[in-house]
């Protein structure tokens, strides 16, 4: 029987939960698209509420080939299903991270999507991709889950699967840029998959899902050159995306983005690398949340319909809440460089150069957006910084992350991060200041593009005409950030 204590901290616990997908708040939650009149149309509140909450089960490690404990496998099969999320049981802000943690690495699908229970088996497939593994032994971007008794499923796609990072020493960092090569085991999944449905069903497949990123009211759509690819020109797209970039929900095939870091979310006036989504409060976070994970599928473009059918499920707002609070509370790792002479010269060449007008301490950044060529902001517009950089446009002017603008993105935990630019086309913050990267035949050393040509990395040309020397300092102080 529950005490009267009891029940009345239950009752504050679950009070503070808003409201998810409150109308007003959806509503205004994304900028306008650079086409205003293609601004995302999303599923509206009664609708949303009808879709079944999520069951997150209790989950368990996955181990590689030679880690894993002896009759491991079996265990699994004794084990009963048990319910992993109950907001009853959360009273505590505490227990509401701690929940959140469940959430964060609890997966939403059970079908292979980068990989496959076999894949996991199989030493060559690590090597193949170069899947980071846990310093235990542990492959962090997927779990075991038991939904009923004497059925192990491998589970991901969860927040976990994109957003952890394995440094090199094996520390697993939840919520940094992730370095999961998920596309490119996407694009060994799809080669497999021939010899299992033929190539003419696979390519059928591959393109419809391809279709999900296209923009038919653009006069010139570049993402529908998939229509034309052929199984080996979807597979080679897949392989050029590097670990830390991927295409993701309602990005692109030919121009994914690189993964953010949620370290600092709660810091940050908009999310993702557009800005398209003002982050105003904890409820915002928990908005972005379901929209990320499950609803983008459901938005509407103008006369362009989603496909017929919502999401099987959905997150509680208890359970966005706990997430929302988890992912506020994660704090970067321990950092190993030291604050030296060359640091210290670095700082003041920071300032020297400005780089603190728009990278301003001690957020380093300013929380701004900076329009780009061709897309003229509207009047007013207070959170606009009005200067062009240069940088390539096309990503927040031909994606459905469209609005015009970049954000100003924080430097801080750059030594942990990479690949650099909003499309992780440097691989380190030396190619990123490397001048040759704005040459037309350079190559760029993180995401090459789909086609894997030569091409420059354009724009933001603060940095470019320091020493080598004076590169190096520069260097050393961001990597103590």
């Amino acid at each position: 029987m529950k005490t009267l204590a009891t029940v009345l901290a239950l009752a504050c616990a679950q009070a503070q939960v808003p409201t998810a997908w409150r109308q007003a708040d959806v509503d205004t939650l994304e900028l306008p698209a650079a086409n205003a009149a293609y601004s995302a149309i999303h599923i509206d509140e009664a609708a949303y509420y009808r879709i079944r909450e999520r069951v997150i089960y209790k989950d368990y490690p996955v181990y590689v080939p030679g880690r894993e404990p002896a009759d491991y496998q079996a265990w699994l099969k004794s084990r009963e299903p048990e319910i992993a999320f109950d907001a009853s049981k959360v009273r505590t802000e505490e227990e509401w991270v701690r929940a959140g943690k469940i959430v964060f690495n609890a997966p939403t699908s059970f079908n292979p999507v980068f990989f496959s229970a076999d894949n996991l088996r199989d030493a060559e497939f690590y090597r193949r991709t170069g899947m980071p593994v846990a310093a235990d032994g542990t492959v962090p971007f997927a779990r075991w889950t038991i939904r009923r008794k004497g059925v192990v499923e491998l589970g991901s796609m969860g927040c976990n699967t994109c957003h952890t990072r394995v440094l090199g020493d094996g520390q697993v960092v939840a919520g940094a840029q992730g370095n999961n090569p998920g596309d490119r085991q996407g694009a060994l999944l799809l080669a497999s998959s021939v010899k299992l449905m033929g190539e003419q069903k696979a390519l059928e497949r591959v393109r419809s899902f391809a279709r999900q990123f296209q923009m038919p009211w653009l006069p010139r759509d570049g993402n529908g050159v998939t229509e034309s690819f052929s199984i080996a020109e979807f597979v080679h797209a897949g392989e050029e995306i590097p670990p830390g970039v991927t295409a993701r929900a309602n990005t692109s095939m030919i121009l994914p983005p690189q993964i953010p870091d949620l370290i600092g979310v709660g810091e940050r006036r908009f999310l993702d690398h557009t800005g398209l989504i003002r982050n105003r409060g904890i409820g915002d976070l928990m908005r972005y949340s379901s929209l990320a994970q499950d609803m983008f599928s459901q938005d509407r473009y103008g006369s362009v319909r989603p496909p017929a059918g919502a999401p099987s499920a959905r997150y509680s707002d208890e359970q966005l809440y706990a997430l929302a609070q988890y992912l506020q509370s994660l704090r970067p790792p321990t950092n190993p460089h030291r604050f030296d002479r060359s640091a210290a010269r670095g700082r003041a060449l920071f300032t020297r150069e400005q780089c603190n007008t728009c990278h301003t301490p001690p957020l380093y950044t300013n929380n701004r957006l900076i329009p780009v060529e061709g897309f003229e902001p509207p009047a007013g517009a207070a959170e606009v910084l009005l200067v062009r950089i240069g940088v390539d446009p096309r990503y927040t002017l031909e994606t459905h992350k469209s609005t015009g603008y970049y954000k100003v993105p924080s430097l801080k935990g750059v030594w942990y991060r990479g690949p650099f630019g909003h499309n992780g086309s440097a691989a380190t913050l030396e190619d990123w200041l490397d001048p040759s990267r704005i040459k037309p035949d350079y190559v760029p050393t993180g995401y090459k593009g789909y086609d894997g040509n030569t091409r420059s990395i354009p724009g933001h040309p603060f940095g470019l005409e320091l020493s080598p020397r004076e590169r190096h300092d520069l260097i050393a102080f961001l990597n103590t950030l």
